[in-house]
């Protein structure tokens, strides 16, 4: 069984093509179905978050160019163009590269926590649709175990810092004082949720939480002592809000420029902070260019997040040794189950052919036959069918000039210089 890991992610290609790529949440499990439906894939998993998508493949015979392909064609997109901002990671690779994306060593934020959950929450999609068997499961959870390691051995966690994290750090260069300033959190989910706790940290006690139920937002805001409201009634606060932070997975923008221009307007053209976390994208691009607005997507957040990721550069390193630990024992104990498959149905072979010779033995005594006899041939004749097969490809094999095979069946076997030496 072979690995693929393919994706694209902050690296590779910016938040307009990222969003195209980004697989909403609930139509995951019909993508997860489809895909195995149409490739040669017997198990996939997808983890998709503003940052990145990246499809994680167990197959018989890896085939990435239908993995490609299907992708393209499931967005909508050239597989030239896909191709163009994308990674692929095969076997050994792939279970790396997931390991240190689980650790957050890809992460923008280096070291950042969040993508831990967002990969469990992967593994879990995948196990509720019932696209996750046993090979890409063990993958999954070694790569818990070493994340965890890394958590627990390195001090890669420690300071933590976030998407979260850089845009109120942003939020702070933009207004001189932050406790004068209202904020609107669009989204109640946990990146909104440690903006709001942040904010909350800095003094802001004035924030809003929006989002699609009501229920969700409350819970966010009330230990915050803030205002919850659904998506809909934003128009009717957005004029008195300072700080704007949106972070949903909706497919649709939230914010368009007319409903922000109107806001401006009452507003007398006091600034506005606006920070886009989603992908796809919550605020329309055409915001930005309004006078007044300053507006920053994920990909902005980059120098702020570059600072911060230069403290956890030794601690970078413990982890990368980590990994590469981990890494090498999930193969190695992956070879091991090969082994045993093969031995497995090497031992049912064997046993046929027991069954088969004793069952000639027993009626060889029935009929009367001398035991003594009757197990000497059998003894005999087992043995030479044991023994038929490997000949067989033994010879074979040394017809071939295989000496390769030769020394691996001797070593095999354990025919060492003893067991081949003349006995007397």
């Amino acid at each position: 069984m072979g690995f693929l890991a393919f994706g694209i992610n902050h690296k590779t290609a910016a938040v307009d093509v990222r969003e195209r790529v980004a697989f909403a949440p609930e139509r995951l499990a019909d993508a997860l179905q489809q895909m195995l439906n149409d490739t040669h894939t017997q198990e996939v998993a997808i983890l998709s978050t503003c940052n990145r998508t990246e499809i994680y493949c167990a197959q018989d015979h890896p085939d990435i160019d239908r993995v490609v392909e299907w992708v393209a064609h499931y967005h909508g997109l050239e597989v030239a163009d896909l191709q163009n901002c994308s990674y692929l990671h095969s076997d050994a690779g792939a279970v790396r590269h997931m390991m240190r994306v689980a650790a957050g060593l890809d992460s923008m934020v280096l070291g950042e926590p969040q993508i831990f959950g967002q990969m469990k929450d992967a593994w879990q999609a995948a196990r509720t649709a019932g696209t996750l068997g046993p090979y890409l499961d063990r993958l999954f959870q070694s790569t818990f175990n070493t994340a965890k390691q890394v958590r627990t051995d390195t001090s890669i966690g420690e300071n933590p810092v976030s998407v979260a994290f850089a845009a109120v750090s942003l939020a702070k260069q933009i207004f001189s004082d932050l406790q004068r300033s209202t904020a609107l959190l669009i989204g109640a989910g946990e990146t909104i949720a440690l903006v709001a706790r942040h904010l909350y940290d800095q003094g802001v006690s004035d924030i809003i939480v929006a989002n699609r139920t009501l229920e969700r937002a409350q819970l966010l805001s009330e230990p915050l002592g803030g205002q919850a409201i659904i998506l809909n009634q934003i128009p009717d606060v957005l004029s008195r809000c300072d700080i704007i932070i949106s972070s949903t997975a909706s497919p649709l923008p939230i914010l368009g420029k007319g409903m922000v221009e109107r806001a401006l307007r009452k507003r007398k053209h006091r600034p506005v902070f606006m920070v886009d976390i989603a992908v796809p994208r919550d605020i329309e691009p055409e915001v930005g260019g309004l006078s007044d607005v300053y507006l920053y997507t994920v990909d902005d957040l980059h120098e702020v997040i570059e600072e911060n990721m230069r403290s956890r550069q030794g601690a970078a390193e413990a982890a990368e040794r980590l990994i590469e630990q981990g890494s090498t024992e999930f193969m190695q104990r992956l070879r091991a189950l090969a082994a045993v498959d093969v031995l497995r149905r090497y031992r049912q072979k064997a046993e046929q052919l027991r069954d088969q010779e004793l069952l000639k033995a027993q009626a060889k005594l029935e009929r009367g036959g001398d035991p003594a006899a009757v197990l000497a041939e059998m003894a005999r004749a087992l043995t030479n069918k044991l023994l038929h097969d490997p000949s067989v490809q033994l010879k074979q094999m040394s017809a071939e000039g295989r000496a390769e095979a030769l020394a691996l069946a001797q070593e095999l076997f354990a025919l060492d210089d003893e067991t081949n030496s003349p006995q007397g």
